[in-house]
């Protein structure tokens, strides 16, 4: 029987808040991006965790993803700008992972803001501890555009994967024989415009 890649895979969601609506670039395209991750996060039934930056300032999750994270695994408000700095987020994925307890290492595919603060810290953090990261450009961002490719080449010097939301999907999958294939394959069907248009607005030349 066919099975999936990834045996411990997970979504960080990183501080997508209300107000930061009108002060992130392409802030609308990275939601796109972010909505298809936790559908296919559903369809596949890997855990999400979710975070805000200080939410009693900055305000909730933006309403668009609330009907998708309502099921989270973990949601945490935080001051601190690495997600794996919230105490129950270190709880789950704070600990070293060795050699012998390979089982206890995360696939963590990572969505959200800032690209350069909370998002490069975060995977710094994870991939520090030993669990595999994956941070999908077409779903991260910043407020100045220019932040974006810096903090990128950055994580990939540092031994993170910077990869796309459908990379990661079907490095996540591995096999188009697992049960779940069908399901996943129709949410990048239904989503395959709002794809492109987080592609070429997110990416174009500055990856």
């Amino acid at each position: 029987m066919a099975e999936r890649h990834f045996q411990n895979p997970v979504i960080f969601v990183c501080d997508i808040q209300e107000k930061f609506r009108n002060a992130i670039w392409k802030f609308d395209k990275m939601i796109l991006t972010s909505q298809k991750v936790l559908r296919l996060a559903q369809a596949l039934n890997i855990p999400v965790v979710v975070t805000t930056q200080n939410a009693a300032k900055l305000g909730p999750t933006v309403s668009e993803l609330e009907p998708l994270i309502s099921n989270a695994t973990i949601r945490a408000d935080k001051t601190a700008f690495s997600m794996m700095r919230a105490p129950a987020v270190a709880a789950k994925y704070g600990q070293q992972v060795t050699e012998g307890a390979a089982a206890a290492r995360a696939e963590v595919a990572i969505v959200g803001l800032e690209s350069h603060i909370c998002v490069t810290q975060t995977a710094l953090d994870l991939a520090a501890r030993g669990h595999r990261v994956y941070v999908l450009a077409d779903g991260v961002s910043s407020r100045n555009a220019e932040e974006v490719p810096l903090a990128l080449a950055r994580l990939r010097a540092a031994g993170v994967a910077v990869t796309t939301s459908e990379g990661w999907l079907y490095e996540c999958m591995g096999d188009a024989g697992i049960p779940e294939f069908r399901d996943a394959a129709e949410i990048v069907r239904e989503t395959s415009a709002d794809t492109k248009g987080a592609l070429e607005a997110l990416l174009g030349s500055k990856i």
